[in-house]
Order: C-alpha cells, then sequence, then structure tokens
C-alpha cells in the first residue's frame, strides 16, 4: 500500500497477545477519531480474527494507517501456507460490521480488515507517528510487565530451592498451587464468557442492522403509498371544486342559483377545498421525510394572503370568539413561499379557533431587524383557549399524538397540524415555537426571513390577462368532470379547442387538426400519457408541436426522464391559463437520440418543469 504508515506490529501466539490486539485496536480507533461504536467493531473484529487463527505458524498482525479519501485503518493478518484458514464465521462477522475484509490464499494466506476514518486536518504522517508512539508505550509497559513478573518468578525458585528442607515452605508451596489453579480456573472463565459476549455484540449489531433495512423499506412503502393516495384523491377532489365553482360563477345567460343552492354549493367547495388542503399536508410530511419538498421562493403579496385566511377561516369560529388579524406592523416585502407560509399560518389559526371557545384568536405581522442575520418576518398567533399543559408542550409536535382531555372533546384532528407547520417553517429557514398556559391561551410564533433569496429581486411573473393567444388546442384527458373544470382555462388559450376523451385516438387527432399545441393528461387507461406522448416524438411531422402534459400524481413519481419531449408538466390543481401559456412557451428540448447532454435527472434547457400549485 503506497504512502501506508505502519502503527504496530505484533506476533500473534497467545491468548495473551489476542487481548492486546484488541487493546491496540481500541486505542489506535480512538486516537484516529472513530465513533465509540466504531471502536467497539473495530476492536471486536480484530479479537474474534486473532481467537480464530490462533495456532496457525509464524501468525502475525500489522496495524495500518492507509491515505486516502477517506483515510482507512487497515488490519492485516499473516501466517504460513497450510496451518490454518479463517473460518466462515469469521469473514461474515468481519463483512457486516467493518467497512470491507478480504481473505488472500495464495501467494500467501492473508486476511485484510479495512475500517474508514473522519477526514482530519492534521497531516496523517504526524497522526501516523503520534499514534504509533502512543501503542509503542502500551506494548513497552506490557514488556516491563512481563519483565517483572519473570524476575518474580526467578526469585521464587530460588527461595524454594534454598528454603528446600523446611516443611512449611512446602506447605506454602501447595497452597500457591492451589491459588494458581484457582486463578486459571477464573481466567478459563472470563475468557469463556468475554468470547460468549463478543458473540452477542455480533449478533446484535447483525440484527440492528436488518432492523435498520426494514425501516428503511417501510418508509419508502409509505412514500409510494403515498403517490398512490396523490393520484387517486386528487383528480376527483379537484374535479369536486372545480365544477362547484364554475356553478358558482355561472354565466349570467344560465338559471340563477337559490340562496340556499349558492350556500350548498359554497359549502361543497369550502368542504372540497379543506380535504384537498388535508391530502397535501399529510403528502407534504411524507414528502419533507424523504427530502423531496423544497421551497419556492416569491414575492408574497402579504394583505391578499391573510384576507384570504380571515375569509376562509372567519366562519370556523364558535360563537363569541373573534378572529383578528393586526397586519400594521407587517414587513413592506417579503420573499418567500406562498403556499407553505400559507398552510403554516392555516395550522396555526386552525388550533387556536379550535380548543378557543370564549374571547378571541389573534394573528399579529411584524418585523425584526436583528443585530446579525437577516431580517425577520414575524407571526404571533394567540388564542385565550385551554391551553396546554407544560409536559404535553413538546409532544404536540410529534407527528399523530394529540393531548389527551378536553383537547379531545373540543374537536377532531389528524395530529398533524402543528409538526407540520414546524417541519414547513424550518424548510423556510425559520422556526416555529410555542408557549402556553393551561386555562388562559396558547401563543405560536412564526419567524421566517423577510427575503428568502437574499439579495435577488422578486421577478414580477406576467399579469393574468397577459396570455399568449393560440390558433387551436387539442386537450387529451379520459375525465369528463376534469375537462369540463379545464374549458374555461382552455377558452382564454385558444380560439377552437378539441377534446379527446379516448387516447387511442389522440395520434390521429393530432396529425389530422395539426394543432398550435397539446394538453396531455398522464394518467389514462392504455395508451398511457406516457405512450401518447412517445408517438408523437416518433412522428417527424407531429415532434414539433407543443406538449404540456398533466398530472394529478406527487412531482417525484413522475417519469421525467421519459417526458424530455414534452414541454413541462403541471399539476392539475389550480390550473391557470397563464401556467400553461408559461410552459408551452419553453424552448423545446434538444434532440435525445444524439447522446449528449445533462445526464438523466438534471434540468437543461427544454426539461419538463413540475409546476407545483
Amino acid at each position: 500500500m503506497t504512502g501506508a504508515h505502519v502503527l504496530v506490529a505484533l506476533a500473534v501466539t497467545s491468548e495473551r497477545d489476542v487481548y492486546a490486539l484488541r487493546r491496540h485496536g481500541r486505542t489506535a480507533g480512538r486516537l484516529l477519531g472513530l465513533a465509540d461504536h466504531d471502536v467497539v467493531r473495530t476492536a471486536t473484529v480484530l479479537s474474534e480474527a486473532g481467537r480464530d487463527l490462533l495456532g496457525a505458524t509464524g501468525l502475525t498482525a500489522q496495524l495500518t494507517l492507509v491515505p486516502g479519501v477517506p483515510p482507512q485503518l487497515t488490519a492485516v493478518f499473516r501466517w504460513e501456507p497450510g496451518s490454518g484458514v479463517p473460518s466462515p464465521e469469521l469473514l461474515t462477522a468481519a463483512q457486516r460490521l467493518l467497512d470491507s475484509s478480504r481473505y488472500d490464499a495464495a501467494p500467501s494466506p492473508a486476511l485484510t480488515l479495512t475500517q474508514p476514518l473522519p477526514p482530519t486536518v492534521e497531516p496523517l504522517a504526524v497522526l501516523a507517528d503520534r499514534v504509533a508512539g502512543e501503542l509503542s508505550a502500551d506494548t513497552e509497559t506490557t514488556a516491563m510487565g512481563e519483565g517483572l513478573r519473570e524476575q518474580n518468578r526467578d526469585l521464587l525458585a530460588a527461595l524454594q530451592q534454598a528454603r528446600a528442607h523446611q516443611e512449611d515452605l512446602q506447605r506454602l508451596n501447595d497452597e500457591l498451587e492451589e491459588t494458581n489453579q484457582g486463578v486459571l480456573a477464573l481466567y478459563t472463565e472470563l475468557s469463556r464468557e468475554l468470547e460468549e459476549t463478543n458473540s452477542g455484540v455480533v449478533a446484535l449489531y447483525a440484527e440492528l442492522e436488518e432492523k435498520t433495512r426494514a425501516l428503511a423499506l417501510a418508509s419508502e412503502a409509505k412514500t409510494r403509498f403515498w403517490a398512490n393516495v396523490s393520484h387517486e384523491l386528487r383528480s376527483p377532489v379537484n374535479a369536486v371544486i372545480g365544477l362547484t365553482r364554475l356553478m358558482l360563477t355561472a354565466d349570467a345567460g344560465s338559471d340563477p342559483l337559490t340562496g340556499d343552492q349558492r350556500r350548498q354549493l359554497s359549502l361543497i367547495a369550502s368542504s372540497g377545498t379543506t380535504l384537498l388542503a388535508l391530502v397535501d399536508e399529510l403528502l407534504d410530511v411524507a414528502k419533507a421525510e424523504s427530502g423531496h419538498l423544497d421551497p419556492e421562493p416569491s414575492e408574497v403579496d402579504l394583505g391578499a394572503l391573510l384576507h384570504h385566511l380571515r375569509g376562509t377561516l372567519e366562519s370556523t369560529a364558535r360563537p363569541g370568539v373573534r378572529l383578528v388579524i393586526d397586519t400594521s406592523g407587517a414587513p413592506e416585502r417579503l420573499v418567500t413561499d406562498e403556499v407553505m407560509l400559507t398552510r403554516v399560518l392555516r395550522n396555526a389559526l386552525s388550533n387556536g379557533l379550535k380548543y378557543t371557545d370564549d374571547g378571541e384568536v389573534r394573528l399579529t405581522a411584524g418585523r425584526s431587524d436583528g443585530d446579525a442575520g437577516p431580517a425577520l418576518a414575524v407571526f404571533t398567533v394567540s388564542d385565550t383557549g385551554i391551553g396546554i399543559p407544560a409536559d404535553q408542550q413538546e409532544r404536540v409536535f410529534e407527528e399523530f399524538y394529540q393531548v389527551r382531555g378536553p383537547h379531545q372533546r373540543s374537536g377532531s384532528g389528524t395530529g398533524l397540524g402543528l409538526p407540520y407547520a414546524r417541519r414547513l417553517t424550518e424548510l423556510l429557514g425559520g422556526r416555529l415555537t410555542l408557549a402556553s398556559t393551561p386555562g388562559e391561551g396558547t401563543t405560536v410564533t412564526v419567524a421566517i426571513p423577510a427575503d428568502l433569496i437574499a439579495g435577488r429581486e422578486a421577478v414580477d411573473g406576467p399579469h393574468p390577462d397577459a396570455v399568449p393567444p393560440l390558433g387551436s388546442l387539442v386537450a387529451v384527458d379520459d375525465d369528463p368532470a376534469f375537462l369540463a373544470v379545464l374549458r374555461p382555462i382552455l377558452a382564454r388559450l385558444a380560439d377552437r379547442v378539441t377534446e379527446v376523451t379516448d387516447s387511442s385516438t389522440a395520434v390521429d387527432t393530432i396529425a389530422r387538426l395539426r394543432p398550435d399545441a397539446v394538453l396531455l393528461d398522464l394518467g389514462m387507461p392504455e395508451p398511457d400519457g406516457y405512450a401518447v406522448l412517445r408517438a408523437l416524438a416518433a412522428e417527424p411531422e407531429l415532434a414539433d408541436i407543443p406538449v404540456a402534459v398533466l398530472t394529478s400524481a406527487t412531482p417525484e413519481s413522475v417519469d421525467r426522464d421519459a417526458l424530455r419531449h414534452a414541454r413541462g408538466v403541471l399539476g392539475k390543481d389550480r390550473l391557470t391559463a397563464v401556467r400553461v401559456a408559461e410552459v408551452l412557451s419553453h424552448a423545446p428540448a434538444p434532440p435525445h437520440a444524439t447522446g449528449t447532454g445533462s445526464p438523466p435527472g438534471k434540468d437543461r434547457p427544454g426539461d419538463p418543469k413540475e409546476q407545483r400549485p
């Protein structure tokens, strides 16, 4: 091994050498910065290897510091050919507990064990000299002890020779022999117990690693479950909300709605919106756990956001409870993820309204200009409700946990509101804290950076009315309810819109009409959206027609590599003409057959972008 530094080398001929090897491994691991559990693993495998190979002719062990990224602690056992082989149990344990292990039978037998080390700023040569010095001192101390014990044995032999004629000396010798036998028995018992302990540790580490793998598989299964829930629930809920809004905003020429009908439709829309928000929150929790939830900052109209919250939540307040929103100290400019901030504040306000029977729930928006760090936007939600016991104030941030007692009687819930709000606040670079006094109320404080894109001016999006016109457009979707929601949006985009509900006729229809653009649903019966898109890309006359993909699935469940021919991907909820126009106006993707460009998963011009509603 080029550049390797030998730390210690010793012959292994007895159990005492095995213990010395274990001690050297523990000392070296600790000095080289290994965590305590890795030190235990390394020392355990070294002692097991020494004991397993004990008796092999010429058995030696050498500890070496090997440079690299990261550096490695390597132990190499060597012995004479034909005098021994490592047991399968040893090789299995070494493979599980260490980073790598290798047994070479030829040209001369050798067992190599490797454990990676944490990075260090200290030069390896200096570090190796320091560790070697410590191990050498340890070896010298052991050798000195052996020398003293040897001298004691010589003195005892001389004393026995000088007093051989005395009966008392014989009696003392007999007693000493008995003592030695007891020590030997104790030593044998301790060795057996230590071997059993080592075997138990090996088995425990193997079991823990199996449990870790099982937990990882369970987490992946949960993520896949939420992806399926997204597709199966979002589509019908979006259709219910969209159709209800269409009925509420029907043209004057249609039959007018009665007051009761309008109230009932409003309740349907409100319930659908609440259900969709709950589904989105559950999905966001799963995405945040898997690292797939990222903020999308933009300039936020805080007044409009808080006005929307007031209108949505005011009706949920109990009789005699006021919802007060004070924006007098709000920051003039706020750049953050509007969707995440809305959900954080909605959860905090909903919690206050749910557990307040009298008084008020107040949201105060302010600004904090700290001496160090960026300016903060601070939102304080205080209520005069039943409060939370002191021993429960941290547990309310555990997912699915609910405080027992009056809290359960005051209203039902999933136990996700506050954990979800805190997780989103942290993703926004901020902090959510809670203070509460039972019987007096609760205060939730949310502090986030006032400008999540530090030093960058927010870019204004296109005006809602500035939608570039299209002559003709084809919409391919097998859901009549969603098409009904989509029609008003498409009416702003194109003079002529053709709907295709049977995906098997989509390619022929597009070839016949040659539209200016295509909207294509992914989740259709065969052929699905992926197959239709591939067929369009394969036809030279149709390959240049812009295609925007529509989906109810979560972004991570979409096969982006199979959608490179599309201009972009849009979620079906909260579709607008502006968003569709923006995606269709993206530059086309480069030819996929060239085999060049960014690797799969990397953004490049023309790659489909996941548009979050």
